[in-house]
C-alpha cells in the first residue's frame, strides 16, 4: 500500500518502531551500518512489526525509493528549512521518510566527509537536524500518533534520545516513546565544540558530566549512550570490551554504570542477499555439496583482476576500510611472506590515503599476485568472496564484523583475531572438529603470520579443507534470531 501524498507515516502490526539512520543498503551504503539498518528492518518487518526507516535525504537516497512522493513539510527545524520525502524501500518495502533539507544534505562525496576525506565542518548541524525530525515525528507532533519505540543507530543519532528526554521531561513519559540506542564502533564519537550547544537547541543544563559533555566536548555518542532507554552494541563480546579500560575509549564508566540497561546482540547476516546459490552477481552459484562452481568463480574473479590463473594458490581476500583498527599494516607487511609460499592476495576498499598508497604499490610491486581495487564495489565484493579461498581480518577491535559472515557462508574460510564479533562467529579448525577458520589472539605480525601459515598447511589437503568449508557453510548467521532479541528488548520497554 502506498501511503496517502503528504501523509507522515501508516502504521500497522503489533509495534510501532522508528529506525533513525544515516545508511540503509541498498538506498546508500558506506559500510556495515547500512547492511545491518537495512538488513535488520526487514527481519523485524517480517515478524509483523510496523517498521519505519528515517534517513537523510541524499542524492542517491532519493533516487532509489520506490513510489516516491513529497511528504509534510515540516517546517523550520534548528533554523533550517526541511520537508519530508515518503517511499519504500526498493527491496524490502518499508515505509521510508527521508529528510529533505539540500543544503544539509544534497552534496557531493560521502554522508560524512567530502571528496578529500575531511569530515563535514557542519556535522554537528546536519545530524542534529536528522535527530531532530526524528524526535519530533516520534512524540507525534506533525500529524500523525506517536511510535512505541524509536532506535537510534550510532553517534549521529545519539542526539535523538537527548531530544525525547527533554520532550520526557517537560511532557511526562506518557507519550514519550522509549529509545534503543545501537552502537556500532565506540570509537567514532561525534565530539563538537561546547559552542554548538545552543545551535542544536540543547539547554547549557545537559552540558555536564551527566548530560552531553565528554572532556571538554560535545559527544553525541555520549548523548545516546546516556539519555536512552537501551543501549545495545552489535555483539556479546563487544558489549563486555566496551566495558573495559582497553576497550571503553573513555566511557567505560558510563558504561559500566548502565550494564543492566546494555545489551550485546550479534548482528546477522542478510541471506536474501549473501546466498551463493542465487547470488546473481557471481557467474557460477554452488553450494558446500557442489562446490564446483566455487573453482571456476575464483579462476574467473583471478582473470578479472589480472592476477595468474592458478587453480593450486590459495587466494587471500580482504574487503574492508582501509585502517589501522582493521589491520591493514599487518596485511601489507605479510605480502612478502604470501607471495614467497605461493599465494595471492586482493584487496578491496577504501579509507586512510597512506594505507591506499602502500596497496597500490603492492600491486604494482607484485603484478599476477596482488590485486587492489580501492572504493566501494558490491557486485565485486561478492564475487571476491565468492572466488577466493580465505579472507583476511586481522582486526585489533572488531565490534561485530559482517565480512567474516559473508565469507563462511560463501566457503571462504576467515583469518581472524580473537576480539568482539569475530570472536563470538569464527571457531578456530584447532580447537573443535566443526571449527570454520583460523583465529589469533594479539595484534602482531608474528601471531597473524602463524595464522596465514595454518592456511597454507590446510589447504594443500584439500579433503579436510573441503570438510571444514562444509562445517563454515552450514552456520546459521540470519537475522531471524537476531530480530527476536531485538523484539524481546522492545516488548520490555513497552511493558515498562
Amino acid at each position: 500500500m502506498v501511503p496517502a501524498r503528504g501523509a507522515v507515516r501508516i502504521w500497522g502490526g503489533a509495534m510501532r518502531i522508528l529506525f533513525v539512520a544515516t545508511e540503509a543498503y541498498p538506498l546508500i551504503k558506506t559500510g556495515g551500518l547500512a547492511d545491518v539498518t537495512g538488513a535488520l528492518s526487514a527481519a523485524l518487518a517480517e515478524g509483523g512489526e510496523a517498521i519505519r526507516l528515517l534517513l537523510p535525504a541524499y542524492g542517491p537516497a532519493i533516487a532509489g525509493l520506490r513510489h516516491r512522493h513529497l511528504g509534510a513539510s515540516m517546517g523550520t527545524v534548528l533554523g533550517w528549512s526541511v520537508r519530508l520525502i515518503e517511499g519504500y524501500m526498493p527491496d524490502s518495502g518499508i515505509p521510508v521518510t527521508l529528510v529533505d533539507c539540500p543544503p544539509l544534505f544534497d552534496r557531493p562525496g560521502n554522508p560524512y566527509s567530502r571528496n578529500d576525506g575531511h569530515d563535514w565542518p557542519d556535522n554537528h548541524e546536519r545530524f542534529a537536524v536528522l535527530s531532530r525530525v526524528a524526535a519530533t515525528l516520534a512524540v507525534g507532533e506533525e500529524g500523525a500518533g506517536p511510535v512505541d519505540i524509536v532506535h537510534a543507530h550510532d553517534w549521529q543519532t545519539g542526539l535523538v534520545c537527548a531530544y525525547l528526554w527533554q520532550h520526557r521531561r517537560h511532557h511526562g513519559r506518557e507519550g514519550t516513546p522509549a529509545s534503543v540506542f545501537t552502537v556500532h564502533n565506540l570509537a567514532f564519537q561525534g565530539r563538537f565544540s561546547p559552542h554548538v550547544m545552543e545551535r542544536i537547541g540543547l539547554p547549557v543544563d545537559m552540558f555536564s558530566v551527566n548530560g552531553v559533555e565528554f572532556h571538554g566536548d560535545v559527544s553525541y555518542l555520549k548523548a545516546g549512550l546516556y539519555y536512552s532507554d537501551k543501549i545495545t552494541t552489535v555483539s556479546p563480546t563487544y558489549a563486555h570490551e566496551i566495558q573495559t579500560d582497553q576497550g571503553g575509549e573513555g566511557l567505560q564508566g558510563l558504561l559500566l554504570a548502565r550494564a543492566n540497561d546494555l545489551a550485546g546482540i550479534l548482528n546477522g547476516e542478510d541471506d536474501r542477499l549473501w546466498n551463493p546459490a542465487d547470488d546473481p552477481a557471481i557467474h557460477y552459484p554452488f553450494t558446500a555439496r557442489h562446490l564446483s562452481g566455487k573453482a571456476l568463480d575464483k579462476a574467473d574473479l583471478q582473470r578479472e583482476l589480472g592476477l595468474e590463473v592458478k587453480a593450486d594458490a590459495p587466494l587471500f581476500a580482504v574487503i574492508s576500510r582501509l585502517t589501522e583498527q582493521k589491520g591493514v599494516d599487518l596485511v601489507l607487511k605479510a605480502i612478502s611472506d604470501i607471495m614467497e609460499k605461493g599465494g595471492q592476495l586482493v584487496i578491496l576498499g577504501a579509507g586512510d590515503s597512506r594505507f591506499e598508497t602502500a596497496c597500490r604499490m603492492a600491486a604494482k610491486t607484485c603484478p599476477g599476485w596482488v590485486a587492489v581495487r580501492i572504493g566501494l564495489d558490491e557486485a565485486l565484493a561478492h564475487r571476491i568472496q565468492a572466488g577466493s579461498d580465505a579472507l583476511l581480518m586481522p582486526s585489533r577491535f572488531e565490534p561485530c564484523g559482517l565480512s567474516q559472515m559473508y565469507a563462511m557462508r560463501y566457503g571462504t574460510l576467515p583469518v581472524v583475531r580473537h576480539t568482539g564479533g569475530l570472536a563470538d562467529t569464527v571457531v578456530d579448525v584447532d580447537d573443535s572438529d566443526g571449527g570454520t577458520g583460523f583465529v589469533f589472539d594479539t595484534a602482531t605480525l608474528p601471531a597473524f603470520l602463524a595464522a596465514v601459515h595454518r592456511v597454507f598447511d590446510l589447504y594443500r589437503n584439500r579433503a579436510v579443507w573441503q570438510s571444514i568449508q562444509g562445517h563454515a557453510m552450514g552456520q546459521d548467521f540470519s537475522w531471524r534470531r537476531s530480530a527476536e532479541r531485538y523484539r524481546r528488548l522492545y516488548r520490555e520497554l513497552i511493558h515498562q
